[in-house]
């Protein structure tokens, strides 16, 4: 654990665009400071962090650096505050963490208690494009699962997801059968990774026979396809996830800010 008395580092400037020096405000500082910390899992999942009193004496800044540090990480879902408890790191067994990577909602504005079904999970050699986007070598091991997501027994959602075999090392569809939390929780406390944020790309597509067979509804069927990158600390990729999603009675919620 780092000294409670680490020293803040004065503000770094860095090449500006015109030249001039472009310095990272210290709030910044602050929160890469606790990025660290988490990253380097000095805080578990769940744990409550010091409080924003200790960090700024730790850190040598006031209270009110610490708090816009936390304020931006809790945005960020990376932290949650719990009124007179203090301050804790997120996990996806949270609610609000749990499902804010899917944003499926149904007609009728609700988001949809989904039912998983696996079916299957298998490692393989990476194809060069999964290579490609998990940042890993083109033949190296990695995990494909494939499953549907069903909403009132209909299937709504067939995901594949691919994971570096590194990282997941004893992933069987039987541990997945068993752990009955969210899979990004299972992810989290049993493999040590934690997916901190995504990139996708949504386009319109048509349902393919295998497609239309899995999601049964009719081949041509319009389908939403979402593909998804998943990142942990460091900005390391760790996940592929392509979606076909059946909107028929639901849409991709999304919110812009």
């Amino acid at each position: 654990m780092p000294s409670p008395n680490a020293p803040v580092l004065p503000p770094a400037a860095e090449p500006a665009g015109d030249g001039a020096p472009a310095f990272s405000p210290l709030y910044q500082q602050i929160k890469g400071l606790i990025m660290r910390e988490l990253q380097a899992g000095v805080w578990k999942p769940g744990e409550a962090i010091p409080s924003e009193l200790d960090l700024a004496a730790r850190f040598k800044v006031s209270q009110g650096t610490v708090r816009k540090a936390i304020d931006e990480l809790a945005a960020e879902n990376l932290l949650v505050r719990r009124q007179g408890k203090g301050t804790f790191v997120a996990t996806h067994a949270e609610q609000q963490v749990q499902y804010r990577f899917l944003r499926l909602t149904a007609d009728d504005g609700v988001t949809p208690d989904m039912e998983r079904r696996l079916i299957d999970c298998s490692r393989l050699r990476a194809p060069a494009p999964v290579a490609r986007a998990l940042d890993v070598k083109s033949g190296d091991a990695v995990v494909l699962l494939r499953r549907l997501l069903l909403a009132n027994t209909k299937p709504v959602v067939f995901d594949e997801i691919w994971l570096p075999g590194t990282l997941f090392k004893g992933l069987t569809a039987e541990r997945l059968a068993d752990y009955k939390g969210p899979m990004y929780g299972m992810f989290e406390t049993e493999f040590g990774v934690r997916m901190i944020r995504a990139e996708e790309r949504i386009r319109a597509v048509a349902a393919d026979a295998a497609t239309a067979d899995v999601l049964a509804v009719a081949e041509g069927t319009p389908l939403l396809s979402v593909e998804r990158l998943s990142f942990t600390y460091g900005d390391k990729p760790v996940e592929l996830r392509r979606g076909l999603y059946n909107t028929e009675h639901h849409f991709y919620r999304n919110e812009l800010s």
